[in-house]
């Protein structure tokens, strides 16, 4: 039996280079040293996060090498463009759209 271990297959990748523009997707995918650091808590002692969830809109696949979501900002915040490197996905899957906003309730009289 040989000890060299072979990488590991990456189901992530394969489901997500498939994926049509406009889909609606969760992406985790790993932090850069620098994005790591920036999560770490000294006061506690955490050594930081590893990744992070990404939750968009596909705009551009390029299979084998990125996907670029809009990000599915919900409130205040603005939606901005993320290309992620396919090296760095760790998991992928499609999810539902978001769900319609509720009107704010009325006192009833």
């Amino acid at each position: 039996m040989s000890s060299t271990s072979s990488p590991t297959p990456r189901p992530a990748l394969e489901a997500w280079s498939t994926w049509p523009v406009g889909t609606r997707v969760v992406v985790r995918r790993r932090l850069t040293e620098a994005e790591a650091l920036a999560t770490r808590d000294d006061a506690d002692g955490e050594r930081g996060k590893s990744v992070t969830d990404v939750i968009g809109i596909v705009l551009a696949v390029a299979p084998g090498e990125s996907i670029t979501l809009r990000t599915d900002a919900g409130g205040s915040r603005e939606s901005v463009e993320v290309t992620i490197p396919a090296a760095d996905v760790v998991a992928a899957k499609r999810i539902p759209p978001r769900p319609p906003r509720r009107l704010p309730r009325r006192p009833v009289d």
